[in-house]
């Protein structure tokens, strides 16, 4: 679940869910919960936030089994799951920007957790809002096209048609945008017309790109994002640092 930077960033998150693929549905079952609690209604005609967390978890392959005892769970009188979004803004090495997406039951457990894990490699964490104008908050889906079987004039001219705001074909992937509140009806409409999604999902995505060249910056980079993710409270980092292949 990591930020958006491009498929090779998208690539590594897939790779990383498929690993750790209990510890991923955990994290959307949280985020499903609050979706639910939050919209107070387990429909996802009639709760938009609902709807969106659905699509990301089809897209992580999470059984539609997974998902009904998850809504049914927050539905329950007897389900205690109380957990809040709290946002953490910072920098990474080099000043890459970095924002941290948590669900908590407990901030003074998961902030200083955060904030530990910014200074130990090289980065620092700041105030809200420190970064996040340097992002822009999009809906973002990513379709495969390793087997080469999906034409990209056919795949462009439907998602536009289904009212999407940007696509851009990036190697063996379609990579299309919409804005926020367009997100659930295009990707209805594309599941109607067949496709199948690697990601789907509501982003903050950066509006420029920094590249580290230091080998200790690009480890401490790469540690850094791989334990806030595998962080329990956190659901979702996001960052402008521009991997390489």
């Amino acid at each position: 679940m990591s930020g958006h930077s491009k498929w090779h960033n998208i690539q590594k998150t897939k790779g990383a869910a498929d690993a750790k693929r209990s510890q991923a549905f955990t994290k959307i079952a949280r985020e499903m919960i609050v979706a639910v609690k939050e919209g107070g209604s387990g429909d996802p005609n009639n709760n938009s936030r609902l709807a969106t967390v659905i699509a990301k978890a089809k897209a992580a392959n999470m059984p539609n089994d997974n998902i009904k005892r998850t809504i049914d769970k927050a539905l329950g009188s007897g389900s205690t799951d109380n957990f809040e979004k709290v946002v953490y803004e910072g920098y990474g090495p080099c000043g890459v920007a970095v924002i941290v997406e948590a669900l908590t039951d407990n901030r003074n457990r998961t902030a200083p957790e955060v904030r530990h894990l910014f200074d130990k490699y090289g980065g620092n964490m700041g105030a809200t809002g420190c970064v996040s104008w340097s992002f822009d908050r999009k809906g973002v889906i990513v379709i495969d096209n390793e087997e080469g079987d999906l034409d990209e004039e056919t795949v462009m001219m439907d998602a536009l048609d289904c009212g999407a705001a940007d696509f851009e074909a990036d190697g063996d992937v379609f990579e299309i945008t919409t804005e926020p509140d367009d997100f659930n009806a295009v990707t209805r409409a594309l599941e109607e017309k067949g496709y199948a999604f690697v990601s789907a999902a509501i982003e903050m995505v950066p509006q420029n790109y920094i590249k580290l060249t230091g080998e200790d910056d690009i480890k401490n980079m790469t540690k850094m994002i791989d334990l806030l993710e595998d962080n329990d409270d956190v659901q979702n980092v996001y960052h402008n640092w521009e991997q390489e292949d």
